[in-house]
């Protein structure tokens, strides 16, 4: 009769087995970019728990480290929440593409996100990013306040998932009514769904991506003084 391995066993074994995470930092952020055409391949569950252990390390607000995350694997949740953002898509996306007509560069990355939301139950892994306490109402204050403290944790979900090769990518549309998208995951009142990063093997490629030159947004003391803005 074999001998049985114990759980905590497997798990060790199941992340040993796991893709190291060595790329460099420098690497990652010049070449993040949102991926949201993504394979049905699945993503190993031992994998999902190590970036968003990456996710944990980020810092939060007076350290109350408030964080919840839901992983979404169950199908029929997915087409919930598909269903959620192909609501908002169908407004948001309409709009984009009158407003957009004669920049193609942007209509190809509207034609991305709408693949997104025709096939978003196909997604292998749906994450969605939540905060325990109620968000105050005034003053303006407290909403950047109480968002700051999930925004960095995301973003280093995104940095590990691309050091381990998956495609990853920050939307919001699924949340566009807090009250459904909290009924569709069963959060409690206290709890509050912040963003939606859907997890996956990308069919693109990562590659660096094209920003503005940083001497065109830095104000050195007050607006307008830019003294690192280089002229053309």
């Amino acid at each position: 009769m074999p001998a049985l391995i114990s759980p905590v066993a497997q798990t060790d074994q199941a992340r040993a087995a796991l893709p190291a995470l060595t790329m460099p930092l420098e690497e990652a952020i010049e070449t993040q970019r949102s991926m949201r055409r993504l394979t049905p391949d699945p993503v190993d569950d031992e994998l999902v728990i190590r970036l968003i252990e990456l996710a944990l390390k980020a810092p939060t607000g007076g350290n109350q480290q408030n964080w919840e995350f839901v992983v979404v694997k169950d199908r029929a949740l997915k087409e919930r929440l598909g269903r959620l953002n192909r609501a908002a898509w169908r407004i948001y996306g309409g709009f984009g593409r009158v407003a957009m007509r004669d920049r193609p560069a942007m209509l190809r990355i509207l034609d991305a996100v709408d693949w997104q939301a025709q096939h978003f139950a196909e997604i292998p892994v749906v994450v969605v990013a939540c905060l325990r306490g109620m968000r105050l109402p005034f003053p303006p204050l407290a909403a950047s306040s109480y968002y700051g403290s999930i925004y960095p944790s995301v973003q280093n979900l995104l940095l590990a998932a691309r050091a381990a090769g998956l495609g990853a990518g920050v939307i919001t549309l699924p949340l566009w009514s807090t009250w459904l998208a909290r009924r569709a995951l069963g959060l409690p009142w206290n709890v509050t769904p912040c963003a939606v990063v859907p997890l996956g093997w990308p069919r693109g490629r990562y590659g660096p991506t094209t920003r503005r030159p940083a001497g065109d947004v830095i104000h050195v003391d007050r607006y307008g003084h830019q003294p690192y803005r280089q002229t053309r």
